[in-house]
């Protein structure tokens, strides 16, 4: 990520939601007990709570110091919560099961609801209370904690 600006906590939040949307949307093509439908809810699980770790300590906490961050954030965890129950239920269902697919729908579109609110509503409230210098500060400290948790062997098969 060699850029010529230096990304705010916003850019480096929006490379994971990309993916994260793109892997839910594969997720849910994929076919019973199939290799590709392991390795897609491999990946998504991954990425998800790569992600969810580093937001919650490098996005939500710093705005949960702030009264106008609570509201925001007090919303935003009961989601990450939300999308951890359907993790849990998915992980223990046999990927073969008649309700994994209709699970897997209601996580897909409980990501893409989740991550639509963060980049339309969520963003602009927190880009009022956040200064500048911690948008940039924030981003590193979240790449640094989300590159500890993210398999870099299995993200790399994601384009392939």
């Amino acid at each position: 990520m060699s850029h010529s600006k230096q990304l705010t906590i916003f850019d480096v939040l929006k490379f994971s939601h990309e993916k994260q949307r793109e892997l839910s949307d594969k997720l849910i093509e994929t076919t019973g007990n199939s290799e590709e439908r392991k390795h897609y809810f491999s990946l998504l699980k991954n990425e998800l709570f790569a992600h969810a770790v580093a937001e919650d300590r490098y996005f939500y906490i710093p705005l949960m110091m702030t009264d106008a961050g609570l509201n925001i954030t007090r919303h935003a965890l009961s989601e990450h919560h939300e999308i951890d129950e359907l993790l849990e239920q998915l992980t223990e269902k046999e990927l073969n099961n008649p309700s994994w697919l209709r699970i897997a729908n209601q996580l897909r579109k409980l990501v893409h609801h989740h991550l639509d609110e963060e980049e339309h509503k969520f963003f602009q409230q927190s880009g009022k209370i956040l200064k500048d210098d911690e948008k940039l500060s924030l981003a590193k400290k979240y790449q640094h904690e989300y590159d500890k948790y993210i398999d870099k062997d299995k993200t790399s098969l994601v384009h392939q």
